[in-house]
């Protein structure tokens, strides 16, 4: 049997954790409610500890190695089973019955789908529905319980509350960027065909556009049903698209998408993922989910390195 002792202390590894999931000292420093220097000096303990590098410092940056990253790999995993562990000791357990949730369908597929897991262990009891659809969804119809919807939160009749913030830029596919490239301008995005979806011009591209001074009215447009049919497009090579960072974080991790103009990249705190519901009491099901939901959002973290090009802020 193992000892204990052979385990560096929890806090360090905490530390470690929360650095290599940033790849900031500083982000890590901000959320544990600690010091930069003492972040430092726990890396630098559990290092001696272990005996090996666990991540290569640049004055801007900072990346994990080899060895980082595998470590990363199961503390990380380690972490996740205690905060779900801790969720579902925290989760009513009364809550039961049956949940409608309207969404878009890319959303449910790219980002909700993944997660499920999690809350039918918490809440075994609620029969959860997902309703997908590019129409809002009426709850004055009865149609749904609860909708996540993406845009700027401004819907009448309802409740909304912001889940995440939304990080838009172009993406194309490598190859399809290299072959008509380079791109030293914004509007040498005209070369290419644009992918939209759904509307002829989505109201995150007219932000875009507007913070980076393009006029589109010329752009070859490809107009698509759906989103999940404009990234499979992109993935493609057959034009590029708005990227939903949210929902395309491992195409742009593994590269198979990549940003066109990487510092053209815009954070604008209105856009995004919002939580609706009808004005009023909710039921044990949707408060639950509703909870969870809350939950699970706040630990999606798109936060990038150090030494990360300067995105654009809409305030």
């Amino acid at each position: 049997m193992s000892s204990s002792r052979s385990i560096p202390p929890l806090l360090s590894l905490r530390v470690f954790e929360a650095v290599a999931r940033h790849l900031s000292f500083t982000a890590a420093a901000e959320e544990l409610h600690v010091t930069q220097s003492a972040v430092s000096h726990h890396i630098k303990k559990l290092e001696e500890d272990l005996g090996r590098r666990l991540f290569d410092r640049r004055v801007r940056s900072v990346t994990l190695t080899s060895d980082g990253q595998a470590y990363f790999e199961h503390v990380h995993a380690a972490f996740d089973l205690l905060r779900r562990g801790t969720d579902a000791m925290r989760a009513p357990r009364h809550a039961a019955g049956s949940l409608t949730v309207g969404l878009l369908a890319s959303f449910a597929t790219r980002w909700l789908a993944p997660r499920l897991h999690d809350f039918h262990a918490a809440f075994p009891d609620v029969d959860l529905r997902l309703r997908p659809d590019i129409a809002l969804a009426d709850f004055s119809q009865g149609d749904v319980d609860v909708a996540i919807r993406y845009g700027r939160g401004t819907w009448s009749g309802v409740q909304a509350r912001k889940l995440m913030s939304e990080r838009l830029s172009v993406v194309g596919a490598p190859r399809l960027l290299a072959a008509h490239g380079p791109f030293a301008r914004a509007d040498d995005l005209l070369r290419l065909p644009i992918l939209f979806s759904h509307s002829k011009q989505p109201f995150e591209w007219d932000a875009w556009t507007a913070r980076f001074g393009v006029d589109l009215s010329a752009a070859r447009g490809v107009h698509l049903h759906d989103y999940n049919i404009v990234v499979e497009a992109a993935l493609a090579g057959q034009g590029v698209a708005m990227g939903r960072h949210r929902l395309i974080a491992p195409q742009l991790a593994s590269g198979a998408l990549v940003p066109m103009f990487p510092a053209m990249t815009l954070d604008d705190p209105e856009i995004g993922w919002w939580l609706v519901t009808r004005p009023g009491p909710r039921s044990e099901a949707a408060s639950a989910f509703c909870d969870w939901l809350i939950a699970a959002a706040e630990n999606d973290d798109i936060g990038d390195g150090d030494g990360d090009a300067t995105r654009a802020s809409t305030h």
